[in-house]
This record gives structure tokens, sequence and C-alpha cells, in this order.
């Protein structure tokens, strides 16, 4: 069945092939693979017989909607996946079939395929986050100078560049993605423990064969098996799960900044099926799906951790979904972004009819610091709390009314109240916060843990 309409939203094309049924079978057919070449290698069951299991390892050939089906009865997908690929073999080479799944467990090839497809998910989602990146980076440049107005808690406040908004909008992505980075690479480990977790199925050859299937697929291998410690995989959940808020703060901002009584950015956008004036925020729509969904997931997993003794009854059973939405909510709030970054239109006029239509008020911060040190902080807050009353009574610039008030020109000269709202004269280390910041976003990632 396809659910292609409901998961629109809430993927990528891209995400969904690496979580299709194919490329899952194809990752649990390859530990089979690789196990059986493993083994071989170490003498525990013949070259024929691993021969015989790799030919039968392709996905083409696998009923995706039988194994399902068996899956309901069995509690995992691995004993009627493992059912059907012994048949496979079987009928090619009957004595071989024997060494499917030699010494192994459920949970170890289930286990170790979606650690495969968490790799080949981290590797598409990587290639969008380095364009965001290049994009961000690009746009806070190009907008060092840009002025606009600061916002505190959606109030007007002193102004900043866009420059230096974008910097900050980059760098908390590249903190998130670097979190997000160390924990895939320390998930990145192979799971083959055999029934209890110790491969005494193979005799002293088990951690033999556990070396060699770990180089198989590429992969390293643990100080012990995990089968209920899910430590790694709660952190690399975790982990997406800061990313895509950090990804749904750029989409919020961008939305708001969007609004058509802001006006400062716009995103390439959809139309409305009403309203042909409209000029939507699609892209960040998005995201913010992503943003709003994400949280739950986070703690279905976290839910799932607390697993029983050796083994745990329904912890795992329950993961694979959760880390499949995960991921590809991921990616969805990504190429949001990536999309309304990448086609984003900026008015610099418009953020700075913003910052003039608040008639110079938020330079009311200004005007304080240069009045204290001669008056004293409740003088000069009575003087400019009476001077921006006199603007908005009267509608003039907050500079004008100041420039009338002999108690304000005493302390502060007239040269410097004739540019007291000048935006640019009030920038403090902007831009050498902007740079920092996006130095930051540029810096290497430090090396993966060990497992």
């Amino acid at each position: 069945m396809s659910s292609r309409l409901i998961d629109s939203l809430a993927t990528t094309a891209a995400l969904a092939e690496v979580f299709s049924d194919r490329s899952i079978l194809q990752a649990m057919l390859d530990f089979e693979a690789a196990l059986a070449r493993a083994e071989a290698s170490a003498g525990m069951i013949p070259a024929r017989a691993a021969q015989a299991i790799a030919t039968a390892a392709t996905a083409d050939s696998f009923d995706a909607a039988d194994i399902a089906r068996g899956a309901r009865d069995s509690g995992t997908v691995s004993i009627p996946f493992l059912k059907m690929l012994t048949a496979r073999v079987q009928a090619t080479d009957p004595s071989s079939a024997r060494f499917v799944h030699f010494g192994a467990t459920s949970q170890d090839v289930a286990d170790t395929a979606m650690v495969l497809t968490v790799r080949r998910a981290r590797t598409v989602l990587a290639a969008d986050h380095e364009r965001l990146t290049r994009i961000l980076r690009d746009l806070s440049d190009r907008h060092a100078h840009t002025v606009m107005l600061g916002r505190t808690l959606l109030q007007p406040a002193p102004p900043i560049t866009f420059g230096l908004k974008v910097a900050g909008w980059a760098a908390a992505l590249a903190r998130s993605w670097t979190r997000f980075e160390r924990a895939c690479d320390e998930a990145e480990i192979l799971q083959f423990g055999g029934a209890s977790g110790t491969l005494a199925a193979l005799g002293d050859r088990g951690l033999s064969v556990a070396e060699r299937l770990a180089d198989e697929l590429a992969l390293r291998v643990p100080k012990a098996p995990w089968h209920t410690e899910r430590d790694r995989l709660a952190a690399v959940v975790t982990g997406a799960g800061i990313y895509t808020g950090a990804l749904g703060k750029v989409a919020r901002d961008v939305s708001l900044l969007m609004q058509d009584e802001v006006g400062e950015v716009s995103e390439r956008g959809g139309g409305s099926s009403t309203m042909p004036h409209k000029r939507n925020p699609s892209s960040c729509a998005v995201t913010l799906a992503a943003a709003s969904r994400m949280p739950s997931l986070v703690g279905a997993f976290l839910n799932t951790m607390v697993q029983e003794h050796e083994r745990a009854v329904g912890g795992w059973h329950a993961e694979w979904p959760t880390i499949a939405a995960v991921l590809q909510t991921t990616g969805s709030a990504l190429a949001g972004m990536v999309d309304a970054i990448g086609g984003l239109t900026v008015d610099p006029q418009r953020m700075r009819t913003n910052i003039e239509r608040t008639n110079g008020s938020i330079f009311a911060e200004r005007v304080m610091m240069l009045l204290t040190p001669g008056i004293g902080k409740e003088t000069a807050n009575s003087l400019v709390s009476d001077a921006l009353a006199r603007s908005r009574e009267t509608g003039k610039p907050f500079r004008e009314v100041l420039l009338a008030m002999p108690d304000v020109t005493h302390v502060i000269p007239r040269a410097v109240l004739e540019r007291i709202d000048v935006p640019d004269d009030y920038l403090g280390a902007a831009d050498v916060l902007r740079v920092r910041l996006l130095d930051s976003a540029a810096a290497p990632l430090p090396r993966a843990p060990q497992a």
C-alpha cells in the first residue's frame, strides 16, 4: 500500500527511497551475505554456502508484503525474512541452506540493517545540510551591512543587520549538525551477539567472525553487543530532533518576516486556492510542520529505551518506524529550508522603512546610555520616557523631541542627537559577531568517538 499523499510533507523522495521496503530488505540481505562471507573466512561454514547465500541476497526476489504479513505473527520481520531467504538458498543449493543466519539472532540482522539505513540517510541529509550552509554563508555576506529591526518579544528593538541574523541561523544549524554527526558516528557499529549477546554459538571464533563481519559492512565493532542498550540510537534521534528544531527557528523567522505588514523577505512561496494575491510561505510551512511533529517522535523513542534484561519485549520492536519517521522528518524540514533560503528575496529598503516607522523610539536605549553617566539612571529614564510620550502624542520623530529638550541637550551634544536615530551608527559589534558565527559554522567536526 502507498501513502505518498499523506507522506508528501513528511519526507523527501531520496529519503523515502532509503526507507523503502526494497532498501530495508537489501540492508538485511547485505548483513546475511556479509555474515556468511565472514564465517566462511573464519572456516565456520563452507565457502560454497557463503556464495549461495550471497547469490540469493537480492531484494528484488523477495515479497515484502508477504514478509510484513508474517511479521504480525512472529513479532519481527526478521523471522519471515529469514524463512524466505532460506527458501531461496534451498532452491539452488539445498546443502547450503542450513548455514543461513548461522549463529546470529533476529535482532542482529534487524539492528544492523537499521544502522546501515541510518548511514544512508545521513549521507542524503549531509548533502542538503552542506548546500544550506553555503546558501546561508553567501546570504550573510551579501547582507553584512543591511540594517533591520531587532525584535524582542515580537516588538521593535535596536537595529541589527540581516547578515548577523542569518549568521546566527547558520551557527545554530552547524552546532546542531555537529551533535547529530557525532551521534551517527558513534552509532555506526555492528550488532552481532547471538541469542544472549555472548556469541556462544560460535565458540572461540565468535569475536573473530564479528570483526570480519564488521569489516565486510564497513562498520565498527562495539565493546560488546548492545541488544538492550539503545543510548547510541537515542543520541541519533535526539540529535535529529535538535537539528530539526534549529531549522524550525529559521522557518519561523522567515515566515514572520514575510508577513505583508512586515514584508522584509519573501520565499518563492505558493499560492492560495481562493486568494490569488497571496504568496504563502509554503516551504516554511513544510519545515514548521516537521518541527511540530518531531518532539513526539523523539519522546516515543526515549520511551522505548527502558528495555528488559538481554532482549526486550516490544522495546526494540517499536523503534524502526520511529527512527524512519525521525530521519525522514528531518529531511523534510531540511529540504524546506534549502528551498526557502535558496529562493529568498530580501528587501533592504523595506527593512529601513520599518526602522523609520518606529519614529526613532528604538534608539531610546542609546539615549539612556548617553544620559546616565551625567545625570543618573533615574533622571535619565524620566527624561527619555517623557520624550517618548511626546513623540507618540505629536507624531514627531524622537530625535526632534530630544533636540527640543534643554535637559537633554545639556548632556548630549546636538551633533550627536542629530544622528541619534541613524541605524548604521548603533550596530555595536554586529559584524564582528557575524564573522565569528560564520567562522564557528565552518569549523571542522571533532573526531568520532570510539564504540
